[in-house]
């Protein structure tokens, strides 16, 4: 899963098929084995670098892996076969995704937060809270509608992106209604004090933009685990 996590988080901000060509080196363009594939050792037997041109692949393969494979595995530990530990790994795959996808382009793609908001209603639905789930991907898009239009009526700039909005919206699908200010509030604050720690430490200027979807995706784990705690 954290293989395919990758080839999605690099090709779908470019709107590349996700099933061909088949994974090649980004420097020589030579295919990658399948023995040069298998997630987290290949990197390492490899030592980070293509087998052909010997040009360095970028760590963030193995971590991306080694994520997906915490998640999968800490999920089913955690809650155990069933339900809310496929609840937890589908939102959580489609949240770490959509965080990296963010922090490469400033972009939260629509085939991934509609897909996942649709996946959050089904299996809310399948838990039996499917009103407040519906409630929430529609509330969810909603206020963060009304905040992004209402900032820019009143400064000429765009605030909070679209994808900001159906980002919401699939939390709001996934965790239901009533979770939604708490998410926004955790996001709110981590994100304020990260880029104001951030920009300062950089000396950027007080409009440099910086994407707010990893701090929902953040959020919207804590306020996932709290709910479903043990």
């Amino acid at each position: 899963m954290g293989s395919f996590a990758n080839v999605v988080v690099l090709r779908v901000p470019e709107r590349r098929s996700l099933l061909w060509p088949p994974s090649r080196c980004p420097k020589c363009e030579a295919p990658i084995a399948w023995y040069d594939n298998v997630p987290i050792l290949s990197w390492l037997w490899l030592r980070g670098r293509c087998r052909r041109c010997r040009a360095p692949i970028s760590p963030m393969y193995p971590l991306v892996e080694a994520a997906y494979a915490a998640l999968w595995a800490g999920a089913i530990a955690y809650w155990g076969p069933g339900l809310v530990a496929l609840k937890a790994i589908v939102f959580g795959s489609w949240l770490v995704a959509l965080a990296l996808i963010d922090l490469r382009t400033m972009l939260l793609p629509d085939l991934l937060t509609i897909s996942g908001m649709f996946a959050g209603l089904l299996l809310s639905w399948a838990e039996g809270m499917g009103k407040d789930a519906l409630v929430g991907a529609v509330a969810g898009y909603a206020a963060f509608a009304l905040i992004g239009w209402s900032f820019q009526r009143l400064t000429g700039r765009e605030g909070l992106g679209q994808g900001d909005w159906k980002l919401l919206a699939m939390i709001g699908a996934f965790l239901g209604w009533r979770a939604l200010p708490i998410v926004v509030f955790l996001s709110s604050a981590v994100g304020a004090a990260v880029g104001g720690a951030w920009i300062w430490l950089r000396r950027k200027g007080k409009d440099t933009e910086i994407p707010y979807g990893p701090f929902l995706a953040a959020a919207a784990v804590v306020v996932f685990v709290w709910i479903y705690r043990r």
